[in-house]
């Protein structure tokens, strides 16, 4: 097992010539514009406010990561020359989750945390943290330690040379079994040929993103939360950090073993192509060519005399055949004609119950 957050390797776009001037977040330019104010009178300058780094830990029935997390997070983030904020946003837990996350609240103003109605999922719960954000770049990792916070800060490094996103991408995937790591390579490289926007492989949740990003992405109107999907659609300038992926350090995962990579995959490609619904008006194209073809020949064969097997079993072989495509189809279609329906009745994205480490007027 590789050291935690050890960089074994960077990619990324180089700005090109038309980008001189290092492309900054807007909250970090801003910064950079010389004010005018009393000091321009003969007053003293003004401090300039220190830069604020957002952390969002989405967490369900994570008692045993908790305090690791908030260990690992705070050995790394105090040696940046930021201030910083940890917001979890939870769903309802059945152990002791909540109550360590509150105990981190009264010991440190800076940690926070947002718990839910009821369970929304962890896209739900990450969106959340993005809105209840205020940091100049936030930062989105999973409770599980998986991903470790020791790259944090050459995340954030990235992003001060002018990158809006920083996405880690493993290199490793330790803790995974044979099957999953086929799955997920699969699913990368279908997604990566057919979507509508450019989703990087081996990429999960964890990556950092300015505040004009984190602006643009919670104002999407999307219910899905597809968060891959959504910063690739939102664009700005992108890099990557490669790194080894960790085993889970304590707990279960709270994914499906075996359809958890899957149902991830279509929730994907269903929000970012069409390609499956193009897919199938090419099938039905064919399968419509062949059939008119087979009759021909059918007919041929019957107009020259020449006898052929035409029986029960060929036409059960046949029924069977395109029964099965159109069952495929009728399921491409409807998950189709399902987001449409999510996202007509344009329920609300998650309902916070209780909020913990703002004060009464936030």
């Amino acid at each position: 097992m590789s050291a935690p957050g050890r960089v074994v390797g960077l990619v990324g776009r180089t700005p090109g010539a038309a980008e001189l001037e290092p492309v900054l977040p807007e909250s970090v330019a801003d910064l950079a514009q010389p004010s005018v104010g009393p000091s321009d009178l003969g007053a003293s300058p003004a401090v300039p406010r220190k830069r604020l780094l957002s952390i969002v830990i989405p967490a369900y029935n994570e008692q045993d990561n908790v305090t690791r997390m908030y260990q690992r997070l705070t050995a790394a983030l105090d040696g940046l020359e930021l201030a910083w904020e940890l917001i979890f946003s939870v769903d309802p837990c059945t152990d002791r989750t909540e109550e360590l996350i509150l105990e981190l609240c009264h010991k440190d103003p800076r940690v926070k945390m947002l718990r839910f109605s009821r369970r929304f999922g962890q896209p739900m719960a990450t969106i959340a943290g993005l809105e209840a954000s205020a940091g100049d770049a936030v930062v989105v990792v999973d409770c599980d330690l998986q991903d470790p916070p020791e790259l944090i800060p050459e995340l954030v490094q990235r992003w001060l040379e002018g990158y809006d996103v920083v996405y880690a991408q493993r290199r490793t995937r330790a803790g995974e079994t044979l099957p999953k790591r086929i799955v997920s390579a699969a699913g990368y490289r279908v997604i990566r040929r057919i979507a509508d926007v450019d989703i990087p492989p081996n990429t999960g949740d964890f990556r950092l993103m300015s505040r004009r990003v984190v602006n643009n992405i919670v104002s999407l109107k999307e219910g899905h939360g597809f968060l891959r999907g959504l910063v690739g659609l939102v664009g700005f300038p992108q890099m990557s950090v490669f790194y080894d992926r960790d085993p889970r350090a304590a707990g279960r995962t709270k994914y499906n073993r075996f359809l958890g990579s899957l149902l991830i995959g279509l929730n994907g490609i269903v929000g970012f192509s069409r390609y499956p619904l193009q897919l199938i008006s090419l099938i039905g194209m064919v399968l419509s060519g062949l059939a008119f073809t087979l009759a021909l020949v059918y007919l041929g064969l019957k107009l020259g005399g020449v006898e052929f097997p035409v029986g029960d079993p060929t036409i059960v072989i046949a029924m069977s055949f395109f029964s099965g495509i159109q069952l495929l189809s009728l399921g491409v279609i409807g998950e189709y004609v399902g987001r449409i329906y999510d996202e007509s009745r344009n329920r609300p994205k998650y309902i916070i119950e209780s909020r913990h480490g703002w004060d009464a007027k936030a």
